[in-house]
């Protein structure tokens, strides 16, 4: 029989018309650079350990340890960082930021109730490695130093380990129970801490290490010149918040003035409102939009009843009284003095004006470099001398406790490998995935969850903690909430939409899908529906 020109294959399947050959761009999968994963700074897998924790029971467990390969403080960071993973989440562009930070301080807590543990799988290597600071980049770079097979020593110059993470931090922000259970953690893997042992002459000490980790913490606070009287009090607030930890109760009166505006500023005045005064006020040269403090560290000292007087700098300081000068900003920020003076009632004054770090131990180190009382490192952060490493406060980096654990683990990769004798993997950085990738209509609405707070009257008169973590069901439900941008997560849908059969489902760990290019068109129909943006299309090569 004679058939229609347009008609080219008999009855039957469409899969004897190979469609690939029409193609000019192919579709390929791929994996892009999560926003939540480029913004952490202790270089967090979030949507790893996000998808583990979606399946709930032992997902849990999962989602933690992948947290505990970067991280070795989930429940303190769930409490203490700022979580800059979700201001770059791309879920706030649709309806809210996935609560990252609260289904962390999740995993972490649940880690301490069930009691899961971490284990050195590495053969030792017979290398001992000094880490000089006990604070949160030097227990990092201990924490992985460790599992990397290494001997390591901590000197810690205080009595206590912590560093800022508990000199400088509340405890109604951070439990202590917490902290020293997360801390033990890591001295169970054969870490060794030294207390009270103040490193004098490094030059000295490092001739019996293989290597140096300096993690010396920012814990002097900085003074200003403000004329006083001599019945007047003043003291800073590293100092009056350390000697509280130490068990000192300052004498602060009823009515405490705060200069300055950072979150160290903020945890001044609201421990001030805890330890009996009846009036905290802020005193800030520049208006709230120039404040450095976080908005949550801002909104929860305004709710607990603590004051702000904006544009106003501190000219004197009497007994019971300061003399205060109004400031306006000129064109370029900066605070101008106007002339026009007044007086505030306070008992005493609390400097929070930033913190320096004590380098003496540095002197007689040869190549060292320090400029603007930072220690000048290298990408690996090397200092200029051999071996030695420094990281957290006393580096040229932004200042937190979620940047010092960062380059704590940054140090113990970079000592490794120079111990070894390797030259550092070049890490391949994928293009991230921006929201104009994914395809927002296969997710529903889901509101944020957020945590609850302890009531105002117990925040005023306790330390408890203030911000509670979630329970299971909420902490389950904010993690599902999790977009997966730029990575498969296995939903079928390019599987479903393709018009010519050219997905094939692996059904493999690790290997999800394949495309089967006799038969794709190039269509593009499996990117645009891809609801993760983990597929792209790509020129055909001909």
């Amino acid at each position: 029989m004679e058939k229609p020109f347009a008609i080219t294959l008999d009855i039957g399947s469409s899969r004897a018309n190979k469609t690939g050959s029409w193609r000019t761009e192919r579709a390929v999968y791929v994996n892009r650079m999560p926003p939540c994963n480029d913004g952490c700074p202790a270089g967090e897998n979030v949507q790893a350990w996000l998808y583990e924790g979606e399946e709930g029971g032992a997902g849990y467990e999962r989602a933690w340890r992948q947290i505990m390969v970067d991280n070795p403080f989930p429940a303190v960071m769930g409490r203490v960082c700022y979580h800059p993973c979700e201001t770059a989440c791309n879920r706030a562009q649709l309806d809210d930021a996935v609560g990252i930070n609260s289904v962390e301080r999740f995993l972490g807590d649940e880690a301490l109730r069930q009691g899961w543990t971490v284990s050195v799988d590495m053969t030792a290597t017979g290398r001992h490695v000094l880490v000089v600071g006990a604070g949160p980049s030097g227990l990092s770079a201990a924490y992985h130093l460790a599992r990397r097979g290494h001997t390591v020593t901590i000197k810690e110059a205080g009595p206590m380990a912590g560093g800022m993470m508990r000199f400088g931090i509340p405890r109604y922000r951070l439990s202590r129970d917490v902290l020293d259970a997360e801390i033990q953690r890591i001295l169970d893997l054969g870490v060794t801490l030294e207390l009270d042992s103040k490193v004098t002459d490094l030059a000295a000490l490092a001739e019996q290490y293989d290597a140096v980790f300096l993690a010396v913490g920012a814990q002097l606070g900085k003074r200003a010149y403000i004329p006083a009287g001599s019945a007047a009090h003043v003291l800073d607030a590293v100092s009056m918040l350390r000697g509280l930890e130490e068990g000192e109760q300052p004498l602060l009166g009823r009515r405490v003035a705060v200069y300055g505006g950072g979150n160290t500023a903020m945890d001044a005045a609201r421990t001030a409102k805890r330890l009996g005064a009846s009036e905290a006020i802020v005193v800030y040269r520049r208006n709230k939009d120039r404040m450095p403090a976080h908005e949550s560290e801002f909104m929860e000292a305004e709710d607990e009843g603590v004051l702000f007087k904006w544009l106003t700098t501190i000219k004197q300081v009497d007994q019971g009284k300061l003399v205060v000068e109004k400031m306006e900003l000129d064109e370029t920020g900066f605070p101008q003095p106007t002339g026009e003076l007044e007086e505030l009632d306070a008992d005493s004054l609390v400097l929070a004006l930033g913190q320096d770090t004590d380098l003496s131990l540095l002197e007689g180190v040869d190549g060292l470099v320090v400029e603007d009382g930072v220690v000048q490192v290298g990408p690996d952060l090397m200092t200029g001398h051999p071996g030695i490493f420094a990281g957290g406060d006393m580096v040229p980096f932004e200042r937190s406790v979620t940047v010092a654990v960062g380059h704590g683990k940054r140090a113990a990769r970079s000592i490794d490998a120079w111990l070894s004798g390797a030259a550092p993997e070049p890490v391949a950085r994928p293009a991230l995935a921006t929201y104009d990738t994914l395809n927002t209509w296969y997710y529903s609405d889901a509101p944020r969850t957020h945590r609850p707070v302890l009531e105002k009257a117990r925040r005023e008169s306790t330390f408890d903690e203030v911000v509670q973590g979630l329970d299971e069901g909420t902490a389950l439900f904010e993690a599902r909430r999790c977009m997966s941008c730029g990575n498969c997560f296995s939903c079928d849908n390019c599987y479903g939409v393709c018009p010519d059969n050219a997905v094939i489902k692996l059904g493999q760990p690790g290997e999800k899908y394949l495309i089967d290019l006799d038969y794709c068109k190039g269509c593009g129909l499996c990117v645009s529906e891809c609801p993760s943006g983990a597929i792209q299309m790509v020129p055909e090569e001909i």
